[in-house]
């Protein structure tokens, strides 16, 4: 995870949804591509508007928690976003600044468009009560920031990637009924509950993501490919370019990771030889037989 990071101070923003449009997300699952989607565009585009000649881009990464402390059914996204942007010329920028006017407002309108694509017509009356209700926008609120790439790389692993409730807050099970507790959102005030086993199981299992559904995503300079990856590579000086390429390989980055060097044969006590990269769909007796020569 630190590989991805870049050596400055992120801030932590929650990009949160009303309680009338929970019900959408729950019978459709696929509708919570737009809640990435839509607080992709937005953090963009506020970036976008600092400057538009640069276009400036930050690092951010995303995390959907489908559930709240009562364990129920409440989508929201959490967002870790560097204070500062690449852009078109300027190597970056640092942004102390968020607009959370803008961020509110704008993520009300692009998730609601988004919606409203995708489930036509019966959504106008919604999407209008929506405005009417809320018209100040999505709540979108901030945490405090942090300041260095492990902190925020340990904060990832604690945090945003916790599961729906943890041991500590399961008080008892006899055998027929779960207690746990829980500090209620509005008001911190703590809350005990005891409801029946099956009861208990069926409010975790429907946290379940769906098969290859990513939780996490990375966007902006953090993003798989991006078009100022060159521009990062430029900021490291020449002597450190070598030792740069080095540590960004995926052997090395195993390596730190797992402490398991993927290329180091236990057995024989040697290095391995990288003969064939196997891709899906090829047969592998044609590929056995190409690396040979047998044809």
């Amino acid at each position: 995870m630190s590989f991805k990071l870049i050596k400055t101070s992120h801030r932590h923003c929650v990009f949160t949804i009303p309680e009338e449009l929970r019900v959408y997300f729950r019978k459709d699952r696929t509708l919570l591509n737009c809640l990435f989607h839509s607080v992709r565009d937005v953090i963009l585009r506020m970036f976008y508007q600092m400057n538009k000649t640069e276009n400036f881009t930050p690092g951010f990464i995303c995390v959907l928690h489908t559930f709240g402390r009562d364990l129920k059914w409440n989508p929201h996204i959490h967002v870790l976003i560097s204070e500062g942007g690449m852009g078109n010329f300027m190597p970056w920028r640092v942004v102390k600044h968020f607009n959370y006017a803008f961020l509110r407002n704008a993520f009300r309108t692009v998730l609601l468009n988004q919606m409203e694509a995708i489930i036509a017509k019966s959504f106008k009356k919604v999407k209008a009560y929506i405005y009417k209700n809320c018209p100040n926008g999505f709540y979108v609120y901030a945490k405090p920031k942090l300041t260095n790439t492990k902190e925020v790389a340990k904060y990832i692993g604690r945090y945003l990637g916790r599961p729906v409730i943890a041991t500590s807050r399961i008080d008892n099970y006899d055998g027929e009924n779960v207690t746990f507790h829980y500090n209620r959102h509005e008001d911190d005030v703590l809350v005990v509950e005891k409801i029946p086993a099956i009861e208990f199981i069926k409010k975790l299992i429907v946290h379940i993501p769906e098969k290859h559904f990513k939780m996490i995503r990375y966007y902006g300079v953090y993003a798989k490919k991006h078009k100022q990856a060159h521009l990062i590579f430029m900021a490291v000086p020449e002597s450190l370019h070598a030792l740069h390429r080095q540590v960004a390989s995926w052997r090395m980055q195993m390596l730190a990771a797992f402490d398991h060097d993927p290329l180091w044969c236990s057995h024989c006590n040697q290095r391995l030889i990288l003969v064939e990269i196997y891709h899906k769909g090829t047969p592998l007796m044609e590929i056995f037989l190409r690396r040979f020569a047998v044809f």
